[in-house]
């Protein structure tokens, strides 16, 4: 515990909410998009069942995933950030906690935008009944929010700053 500076979590948090962010959209990206290929950013508008729709849908999910790129590299911008500052408690509960509550506030407005709102594409657009997989994306998204939120009030209490941590 330290007495001679304030502590801020803040910059630790913003950093794993952007990595957050960013990883989760590349696990949608990764193993919805090309893994298991359920959906496209745009296969609820533009059904990929022919070269020129599979080339557009293919367009836009690499804008997807420039997108999420820039998110990770921001985070990690601002994670090198926090890391170089005395007064940023090195907590792996709050790291971890941001990571779970940028993965979760991707799921969850991912999923009100582009599924429920624009309709540009649901979870998987193979099954015949699409919303029970919709429920399930934002219902997941909301599991992460609630547990990045209990990581991240758990680390208050690290107090290990620059200089005190373990090597």
């Amino acid at each position: 515990m330290t007495d001679s500076i304030t502590l801020h979590r803040a910059p630790l948090v913003a950093a794993g909410l952007l990595l957050g962010a960013g990883l989760g959209g590349f696990v949608d990206g990764i193993v919805l998009h090309q893994i298991l290929q359920w959906h496209n950013m745009l296969s609820n508008q533009l059904p990929p069942d022919n070269l020129i729709n599979a080339k557009v849908n293919m367009y836009w999910d690499g804008v997807f995933h420039a997108a999420v790129w820039v998110l990770t590299a921001v985070g990690l911008r601002l994670l090198w950030a926090a890391g170089s500052r005395a007064d940023v408690p090195w907590s792996g509960r709050t790291l971890g906690g941001g990571l779970l509550l940028g993965w979760g506030l991707f799921n969850v407005v991912e999923g009100l935008i582009d599924h429920a709102l624009l309709g540009l594409h649901h979870v998987n657009e193979y099954a015949a009944d699409k919303l029970p997989w919709d429920m399930a994306f934002l219902g997941f998204g909301a599991l992460l929010l609630l547990a990045g939120y209990g990581l991240v009030r758990a680390g208050r209490h690290d107090t290990a700053v620059r200089g005190t941590r373990r090597t």
